[in-house]
């Protein structure tokens, strides 16, 4: 079996101006920063990213990456529509595809099947039909003739997923309350790349937590990251909630002054011990 660890610069290496990228996670729960944050530091633009999105869209929108955003909605949770990403819509940085999240699931499941699209009911009647005229409908072929929308497959060059736990094969688990569907965006995807907080023998999985939380299977990864607290300032229970203050701090510095502080530096070492020098000072 093969070895599939990497450097997070080594998976960047991977990545190129144009994809369709997917990140995993929720809002600001379990994001895949470190990964992000290495995308930030290489030259890679013109992205279409697929999220449930969080400060790793609003990250990337702030720094100019996006092309499209492909999202049912953009959050930190405890502050409600993520101030980056809101100040990049405004001066119509990006093109903008926003799906009602069950849609946005079954785009993922779609995708994850190798199937062109999927009919489902959610959108029928509400204005995600109208902002979105290029969906369409089908017709049910048997006796109920039921109209529904035809959610096109979310189909992804590349996912960037993090979870607690995974081996040197690829095979990932998560230890918190949610999935996230991160397992849809990694089979969704031509290749998925899983950081994670700890690397760990095969066999250390099946102890770490109930057959379900084994979410990631070898088959579906490309390669697999080592990057302990690889999602904050997200959350990633139970290793580490949500750094709210700064998560303030972010949210509330203009971009210019919080890129130069904390995104300057040659990797993700330096963006650690930056955060490490402001957390000391607010003591």
């Amino acid at each position: 079996m093969s070895d599939k660890s990497m450097t997070v610069d080594e998976v960047v290496g991977r990545l190129r101006s144009g994809m369709t990228l997917g990140i995993g996670g929720w809002g600001s729960r379990r994001k895949p920063m470190a990964l992000v944050r290495a995308l930030l530091r290489s030259e890679i633009t013109d992205l279409t990213v697929v999220a449930y999105g969080g400060p790793d869209v609003g990250l990337l929108a702030a720094a100019g990456r996006i092309r499209r955003l492909v999202a049912p909605f953009v959050t930190l949770d405890s502050v409600p529509l993520e101030p980056h990403y809101r100040a990049a819509r405004e001066r119509a940085a990006f093109a903008l595809t926003e799906y009602d999240e069950a849609m946005f699931m079954w785009g993922l499941h779609a995708a994850a099947n190798r199937l062109p699209f999927l009919p489902v009911r959610a959108g029928l009647g509400s204005d995600v039909m109208r902002v979105n005229p290029e969906l369409r409908t089908v017709t049910s072929p048997y006796a109920d003739g039921e109209e529904l929308v035809a959610v096109p497959a979310l189909r992804l060059d590349a996912a960037l997923v993090h979870l607690n736990r995974a081996d040197r094969l690829g095979n990932a688990q998560y230890l918190g309350p949610d999935p996230y569907f991160d397992d849809l965006f990694c089979e969704a995807a031509d290749a998925a790349y899983v950081s994670c907080e700890q690397l760990v023998e095969t066999a250390e999985l099946a102890k770490g937590g109930p057959p379900q939380s084994l979410l990631i299977s070898r088959h579906c990864v490309t390669g697999v990251v080592e990057t302990p607290n690889g999602a904050h300032f997200t959350s990633c229970a139970p290793d580490y909630g949500r750094d709210e203050a700064f998560q303030k701090l972010y949210a509330s510095t203009p971009w210019p002054e919080f890129s130069a502080r904390f995104l300057s530096g040659a990797g993700e070492h330096d963006y650690q011990q930056a955060v490490r020098a402001w957390q000391e000072e607010q003591q």
